[in-house]
């Protein structure tokens, strides 16, 4: 079915995008911080992308592709973070404005430095692995800015609980991913430990992803109000 991977993104955003005129949320409006946040991010990953591509670290069935692809990669794999960003931003979003109270705040610092020693001693064991090294050694470089450089912006109590929601989409996406599957994995540059059929750096991949994504939404927030204080 060479429209599957296509028919995947379009699944992933539909309901987020349909849902983004809530009157309450109303995503929508926040285009002009949503969207170059999802470019930045999109353009890092792309070069990730082409970089694992390069290395054999993953492939792409083309039994499940349309068939066009830019700068070796296919258009639906570009499209997938467009798809994925959009829609686990509008997540974070919907759950700050529905479930204001959150109890993660006295939590959420511990938990980065739990993470940040996670990425460290997997540093240590997978660095032969070339998924595993520059997976957990971007997650540690991004965490590390955002809780110990960045000193304006509080949000990582917001951000796990809104991860922790995206994990089920994700269940079911990489899963028919991974199982079909459209996506093939070298396991000689990974771990080789599986969740299902999914990757175990990909749980890590995705927290990458959606925080440089949530980062710069909040940045570009942060910024556009400072400036109206201003005037």
């Amino acid at each position: 079915m060479n429209y599957l991977y296509l028919l995947i993104n379009i699944a992933v955003i539909l309901f987020p995008l349909l849902l983004s005129f809530d009157k309450k949320v109303y995503f929508f409006s926040k285009w002009k911080f949503i969207l170059p946040a999802i470019i930045i991010t999109g353009i890092v990953f792309l070069i990730w992308d082409l970089l694992f591509v390069k290395l054999n670290v993953w492939s792409f069935n083309p039994a499940y592709l349309v068939g066009i692809s830019f700068f070796g990669l296919p258009l639906e794999e570009i499209l997938f973070f467009l798809t994925v960003p959009y829609a686990c931003v509008f997540i974070y979003e919907c759950l700050n404005v529905y479930f204001p109270k959150n109890n993660l705040q006295r939590y959420s610092l511990a938990l980065s430095n739990l993470l940040l020693g996670v990425c460290i001693a997997i540093l240590f064991f997978g660095y032969s692995k070339w998924y595993t090294v520059i997976n957990f050694g971007f997650l540690f470089v991004v965490l590390l800015y955002v809780e110990y450089v960045n000193a304006k912006l509080r949000f990582m109590y917001k951000f796990y609980r809104a991860y922790v929601v995206s994990l089920l989409p994700f269940y079911i996406v990489n899963g028919f991913l991974t199982a079909i599957p459209v996506v093939i994995y070298n396991n000689e540059e990974t771990l080789n430990m599986r969740v299902g059929t999914i990757p175990f750096e990909d749980h890590f991949y995705l927290l990458s992803l959606l925080l440089m994504n949530v980062f710069l939404y909040e940045f570009f927030k942060n910024r556009a109000e400072l400036k109206k204080i201003g005037e």
